[in-house]
This record gives structure tokens, sequence and C-alpha cells, in this order.
């Protein structure tokens, strides 16, 4: 749509900025937490670039506060973090960890201290190794009635004070790589029949954990946030404008419309059937599903590329098991599933040193599509830029990470002029962090952080010019981009 002039983005807007417990926190074994699968899976020789580990991280866990107090001179207005599973249950069940609970205590009422909202990712993708061992975690149906515990522990505990709960971040993205190309834990390789099954369980784990929450009458507001890329056919041949809608359908409204609507997409269920590898649902969980639907807040989006869709033959390329997670740019490979659709390079779009697209536009369509499909608020909860960052005399010079934000921040204000009910943006990420399986040379934050891949760096904290200006778009609400 266009409009001659711009209502800019709400007075109440959430400026924000996030992370993630493993990516930050480090204190891996410290005040009584439990072990996850991320510290176990880290230890297996080749999974990470250069072996890296959460384990001391950027030091969040002891530095919480400095990192809080750079927050509000920012200006910050909402912090999105995930609670770590195993500080408040080290076994998944059974006693609670009462050092746990009070860090997290600390540091919601450290944000509170400076008005900043505390927006909670419930989990974000490190689960009690213990589950693995005693049932294979989300594999097992039991794991729903663990995961619904451990949220009603945290809804007792915070529920006063934290207002945006985040159930899950980026289904789509663990259970792929855990299950489908065995970059994340468990590790295991195209078992679509686990991976489908698996997912389930996750939906089911939401939706009883809505359900909880609004049964005890909270007056916060919840919703899970998804890795949604929308994608463009290659062009207007027929076959593959199906194939995108095949994409759709399994690689973006399999979640969606779960949470939106409480049911899969019917297309999608019916190749699965087809091919016998469709979830198994008991008795009762489509109610279950459908109810917890109903009482959806938000739809969290971690938006970052987009991609182009083109058909794909039967003896077509498969989905691959690797990734470039080195930074050298060129080095991913072309993936895709036989007989329905492969993903292909968009020339007309520029790309990061890991090869992710940069579309500042797709950020509007996929608020725009959102929108248009659920009618739904849209919380941003991830967007950014990883790249190689250089401290020169204190300093970091990353125009480039403000021209990405830029960018994305003017095709969102366009989103709210469509219509779109945007309430918050996070950027990912506040300070650098560990970038799961690319070590800390990625770097996304406004905040760099004296560390390398080896163990002993300073660890001191440097404000980039991605900071100085974040903080004057906030003080202008986003009028000055």
């Amino acid at each position: 749509m266009y409009f001659k002039n711009s209502k800019g983005f709400p007075s109440d807007f959430l400026w924000g900025s996030a992370s993630a417990a493993y990516q930050v926190e480090g204190a891996w074994n410290e005040d009584g937490k439990g072990i996850s699968n991320w510290d176990q899976f880290v230890r297996i020789p080749g999974k990470t670039f250069k072996g890296t580990t959460g384990d001391v991280a950027v030091d969040h866990y002891h530095r919480y506060k400095e990192d809080i107090a750079l927050m509000a001179e920012m200006g910050l207005k909402a912090y999105r973090f995930s609670i770590a599973w195993t500080r408040i249950y080290p076994q998944g069940h059974g006693p609670v960890n009462e050092a746990g609970i009070r860090f997290y205590d600390d540091l919601i009422n450290e944000c509170l201290k400076y008005g900043i909202e505390p927006m909670v990712t419930i989990y974000h993708w490190d689960m009690p190794q213990a589950l693995e061992e005693e049932y294979h975690g989300w594999e097992d149906p039991r794991i729903i009635d663990d995961y619904v515990n451990y949220a009603k522990t945290l809804f007792a505990h915070y529920g006063d004070r934290v207002h945006y709960w985040i159930t899950m971040n980026e289904q789509n993205v663990f259970t792929s790589m855990g299950w489908l190309l065995g970059m994340h834990p468990p590790g295991k390789t195209m078992d679509y029949k686990t991976f489908y099954q698996v997912n389930h369980h996750a939906n089911m784990a939401h939706a009883k954990t809505v359900l909880a929450y609004k049964e005890a009458g909270y007056q916060g507001m919840i919703g899970a946030s998804f890795a949604y890329g929308p994608s463009y056919a290659l062009d207007c041949h027929p076959e593959n404008a199906m194939a995108k809608a095949d994409h759709d359908d399994l690689q973006a409204y399999w979640w969606m419309d779960v949470y939106a609507y409480g049911r899969y997409p019917r297309s999608a269920m019916a190749y699965l059937k087809a091919n016998q590898i469709a979830p198994e649902m008991q008795p009762g969980d489509e109610k279950i599903l459908k109810a917890a639907a109903s009482q959806l807040d938000f739809m969290g989006v971690n938006y970052y590329q987009t991609a182009v869709v083109a058909y794909n033959p039967i003896d077509g390329v498969g989905l691959s098991t690797e990734m470039n997670n080195t930074g050298k740019k060129g080095t991913s490979k072309d993936t895709g599933m036989p007989g329905l659709y492969k993903n292909v390079k968009n020339p007309y779009l520029q790309t990061t040193d890991w090869d992710w697209t940069i579309d500042p536009m797709g950020l509007r369509m996929c608020c725009r599509t959102i929108t248009s499909r659920y009618d739904l608020p849209i919380v941003i909860s991830e967007n950014g830029l990883g790249a190689f960052d250089r401290l020169e005399n204190g300093q970091v010079h990353d125009d480039y990470r403000i021209d990405y934000i830029s960018k994305h921040l003017q095709e969102l204000k366009k989103a709210c002029d469509d219509g779109c009910r945007v309430i918050a943006y996070c950027t990912w990420s506040f300070t650098d962090l560990l970038s799961w399986l690319n070590g800390y040379q990625k770097r996304y934050g406004f905040v760099y952080i004296d560390r390398d891949e080896e163990e002993g760096g300073t660890m001191d904290r440097y404000k980039k010019d991605s900071f100085y200006w974040y903080k004057h778009v906030i003080e202008t609400n986003g009028e000055e981009l």
C-alpha cells in the first residue's frame, strides 16, 4: 500500500533487544544449575566452530547489572531474554533450585528498576540433559507435562512482573536442526517421522502452557516466536508457484497455523500421511490446540531472510546437512524436498558473510502475511546482522549494522501504516554473544564483548557506533532512522 504520510510507530512501541540464556549467561555449572542438552552437545568434536561452548559465554550471569545499566543508558524499553530450564529444575522436574529462582528474580527486578519491560522466553533450546537421558526429551509425550510444570513455576514466581511471555523460540529451527540436519541436539539426521512427532509434542506443550497462563488469570500477553522467512516463487511458471505453496505449507504454516488456528494445514497433513510420517495425535489434542489458539495474544517473529522457491523434480536436490558456519561467503549448499520444492539464490539481493539474504522489505511482507492470515498483533522478537566486527582503539564502527537495521525499520514502519499491529521490535542482540554453531566471531550486538573463540578475554564491554544510533532511534520513537 502507498500512504502519503506515515503514522509512524505507536506511542507505546516497545523498542527492545534480545538474548538467550545459553548464549550469554555462562556459569554453566554454578549455583545448582543442571546440565543442558547444549552443555553436552558442544563437547562432541566438530559440532561447533572451533569447539566453542557456552560455558562462560559473555558472563551475563555475573555481569547482568552492568549489561542492564547499558540498556538503560540506551533507553531500551524491553529486554527479551530466556530462562534456562536447568537453573529452575536441574533434572527437568523434581526439586526447584532456589538459587536459579533468585537469579531471574534479580534480573527481572533490575530491568524494572530502569523501566525496562522484561520479555521472557520460556524455552530457547536448552533442555535439561536429564530428560534426554530419562526418556529422550521431546521425542516422548512425557515432556509435555514436565514443560508445563516448568512454565507454571515461572508464572507463579514472575507473573506479577512479567507481562510478555514467549513459549517457544524458533520451534521450526530447533526441531529441523535436531532431527533432520543433525546440527543441534540430539544430532539426528533425516528422521522425518520423529521430527513431526517431536513438533506435535512441542505444540501440545505450547498449547497447554497458554491455557495454564490464561486459566491462572494473569493479565499479560503470551505467544510463540517463529523463525519466519517469507518466500518468493522463482517466476510465474505454474510449477514454481505450486512449489511455493508446498514450501509455505511445510516450512511456515505448519507451525503458525497451529499457533493461530489450532490445526495443521490440510494439504501438508495429506502429504505426510501419504508418506507415513504424520504425527500421531491423541484424543483431545485437537480440542486443546484450538482452545489455546483462540487465546493466543500475539505472533512472535524472528526475521532474518527470505527464500526463493522453484519446483524440484523427484530426483532433485534434498536437504543438506552442511552449513556455512565459518563466515566464508558462498559456501552454503542448495537444499530442497524432492518432488516438491528447492531453494535457489535470489539475484536481486545481497547476502551476509554467512550467506543469509538481506531483504528489508521481507520484514514488511512477513507482517502483512501474518496480519492477513491470522489478524494477530506482532512482536518482532529477533532481527539483526551477524558480522565480523573489529575493535580499534576502544571503538567499533559498524555502519553496516546501522544500515541494515535502519532499512528494516523503514519497512516495519510501512507495515504499521499498512494496518499491522506491531507492538515490539527486538534486535538480535544487545551484546555480542555465542552464535550457537558459529562461535564468537559472528557478532550481532550493539555492545562489543572482548572475547574470541578461546576463553580468557577480559569480557570488557565497548559501545559500538550502532549503540548510539539505536539510542537516538528510541529517543525519536523511530522518526529519525
